[in-house]
């Protein structure tokens, strides 16, 4: 599908409530679904990605309702206690790469044959990190055509999980080569089940979800320092879960309302957990006027956010930062389309096997509205056109499939000298699906061709 933005002459005004979170809502489904009891979770992000992952619990034996009304919908999970009930299934996760790497690590300690399977733009993405963890534990996987996976080799979907064999998974010692969320918690939830203890040691910050969540369930999890968790095996019990409100969809808000003179935007409830929170540090230091309203902590910190329009200046973004923002580097790349000076990320070639190489994709949709840069194998440089006294010209790009390229396009639109036409756009649905009549609920003109 195509989506239209056109330039807007006036500010961007009002109060909009963000979507739950992506990251907790896939981790809330997935142990609600694992565990002992009765689970309710509020503020679920209904979006194709995280039904997706709701959908693979429930064929794994899980009973999911729906209670409350439309306007507040509670989702209702019957967990299977420690035990998935249906043992030779095939589950599509379509889009949903955080949904099938941490399933990949909940069932490799179940003795089923599971088979998982993705889009074509999920199974582009690699598996092996996630494997090779879950390999040297004494899980068990296979290609579709039944090739026993192996340490040396990457792998991509179709994968079938075969579980522990005969004897139950074992407990290592896992230092991660990268700093990886989705490699963390993919260990922690084969570490659950396994005998003896798991130890995973991280490299830089990671986000914590993971970590909060599990104690939330009852886990037996210990964060011996900055760097290290431990896991014994211990079941689940139900537990009711708020999820926030999507920081990393809030960003794309925030920078409609920063880049787009006059503007004055509130989110309430946006989820501002520490090892999540890097795009506030990075609006902060390019000169955006964004104030964060008192915190309160439940499972994760929660505040309200107010942008208004401010000057942005291109910043180094320091390497220890990327981890923390990995998810907003395409609406950070077009933050720095329009700003005074050069932005510089190093560091970030995770970002070449997210949902499609961001870094080739939003250069390449950069360079065809008018900016300059220059792409390296781990970042990027951005010349802003405020600095070159240029124009964000208009024309049509591609997202390639990707919905944070086409959300950060989208808000780029709001202040080009033409619209700009952002084929494949379609995938916004996976995590935002309000996007559009939200933004134009604020003010900006989106439509759908």
């Amino acid at each position: 599908m195509l989506l239209v933005s056109r330039p807007i002459k006036r500010g961007l005004h009002g109060q909009v409530q963000v979507p739950g979170d992506k990251s907790i809502s896939h981790r809330a489904a997935m142990l609600a679904s694992f565990a002992h009891g009765r689970s309710c979770v509020y503020g679920w992000l209904q979006a194709a990605d995280t039904q997706a992952t709701l959908a693979a619990c429930e064929q794994l034996g899980a009973t999911v309702q729906w209670r409350g009304d439309e306007q507040s919908p509670v989702l209702q999970i019957d967990g299977c206690g420690g035990r998935f009930t249906n043992t030779d299934v095939r589950l599509d996760l379509g889009n949903a790469g955080t949904g099938v790497r941490l399933l990949l690590g909940l069932l490799a300690g179940q003795h089923c044959r599971i088979e998982l399977c993705g889009d074509a733009s999920l199974s582009r993405r690699p598996m092996g990190r996630i494997l090779r963890p879950l390999l040297q534990m004494g899980a068990q996987f296979a290609t579709a055509d039944g090739v026993p996976v192996d340490h040396e080799q990457e792998y991509r979907l179709p994968l079938v999980s075969l579980g522990p064999g005969n004897e139950p998974l074992r407990g290592i010692e896992y230092r991660m080569p990268i700093a990886s969320a989705q490699v963390q918690a993919a260990v922690l939830l084969a570490g659950m089940q396994a005998d003896g203890v798991t130890t995973v040691i991280q490299p830089g910050e990671c986000r914590d979800h993971s970590e909060r969540m599990l104690r939330h369930f009852g886990a037996n999890i210990e964060r011996l320092d900055a760097s290290t968790l431990q896991i014994r095996q211990a079941p689940l019990q139900a537990a009711d879960v708020v999820v926030p409100a999507d920081i990393s969809s809030a960003s794309f808000l925030l920078a409609a309302a920063t880049l787009q003179p006059g503007s004055d935007v509130r989110l309430p409830g946006i989820g501002v957990n520490p090892s999540r929170n890097g795009i506030l540090r990075v609006l902060q230091r390019m000169g955006a006027e964004v104030e964060q309203g008192s915190v309160s902590t439940a499972a994760e910190p929660v505040c309200d956010l107010r942008a208004r329009a401010a000057r942005l200046h291109g910043i180094d973004i320091p390497e220890q930062w990327v981890p923390n923002c990995i998810d907003e580097f395409p609406i950070i790349m077009a933050m720095a389309a329009l700003a005074e000076g050069t932005t510089r990320v190093r560091g970030a070639a995770e970002l070449r096997v997210k949902e499609s190489d961001r870094l080739a994709v939003m250069s390449e949709a950069l360079s065809r509205l008018g900016v300059v840069l220059e792409e390296y194998d781990d970042g990027v440089d951005v010349i802003g056109l405020a600095a070159a006294d240029g124009e964000l010209q208009g024309g049509r790009v591609d997202a390639h499939g990707d919905h944070r390229i086409a959300m950060s396009m989208a808000v780029l639109g709001m202040r080009a000298a033409a619209p700009v036409e952002i084929a494949n756009a379609e995938e916004i649905a996976t995590s935002y699906p309000q996007f559009v009549a939200q933004m134009n609920q604020l003010g900006a003109d989106l439509q759908w061709q």
